[in-house]
């Protein structure tokens, strides 16, 4: 799961997924690898998205199946990692995704920001989705400059041949739901791939 942006409710679709999936019986693996902005508690840095995630996917992963690399300085995950003086191992992700997904019915990874987002000096957000190699959910803002970040984001995950599942624009409640609609319409008029507006947990349901 990627975003047009930081904020436009990546995380938010991703546990409204992960309990939609678990409503249906369903058995759920949500990671978050790599988290800036985290908060220091306890002596240990703690992702609160991660957290959101574990507890959508019904609160049963521990260790590093709850996140590997979390950061304080709310950068990218590149930044971060330079600050701290460490490396993020595309690696290490892969093989802890391939741990977790072990007997699970749905995987929901999600990514960092956007699709261009640093990772290491030499891959991004792009380059993880390619070793992960799962279909890609954009999740965008319903409202004012959707049309323009969504189509760019678009374009530039199928110029990289990875697979779409579906253009996700989450809606807020103080969202004027026409407009959001009529963003919805326009983008579908130059994008022939699926696209939703997010309003609650069953809207997700096709995506199972």
């Amino acid at each position: 799961m990627t975003g047009t942006g930081t904020g436009v409710g990546k995380t938010f679709v991703a546990c409204q997924l992960a309990r939609c999936a678990r409503a249906l019986g369903k058995r759920v693996f949500a990671f978050k690898p790599i988290e800036t902005g985290c908060e220091l508690e306890a002596g240990r840095l703690i992702g609160a998205d991660q957290t959101l995630l574990c507890e959508a996917a019904g609160g049963w992963q521990t260790d590093q199946l709850r996140g590997l690399y979390q950061f304080a300085p709310p950068v990218a995950p590149l930044v971060a990692a330079e600050r701290a003086g460490t490396n993020i191992s595309i690696e290490a992700i892969v093989n802890t995704v391939a741990l977790g997904m072990a007997g699970m019915d749905l995987v929901v990874i999600e990514g960092a920001g956007g699709w261009r987002v640093p990772i290491t000096p030499s891959c991004d957000m792009a380059g993880l989705a390619s070793e992960l190699s799962f279909p890609v959910i954009v999740v965008a803002q319903a409202t004012l400059g959707t049309i323009n970040h969504s189509l760019l984001t678009l374009e530039a995950i199928e110029r990289d041949s990875q697979k779409i599942a579906a253009l996700v624009l989450s809606r807020r409640p103080e969202d004027d739901e026409g407009q959001a609609v009529d963003n919805a319409r326009r983008i579908a008029g130059r994008w022939a791939g699926r696209v939703l507006i997010h309003r609650e947990t069953s809207d997700l349901e096709s995506l199972l």
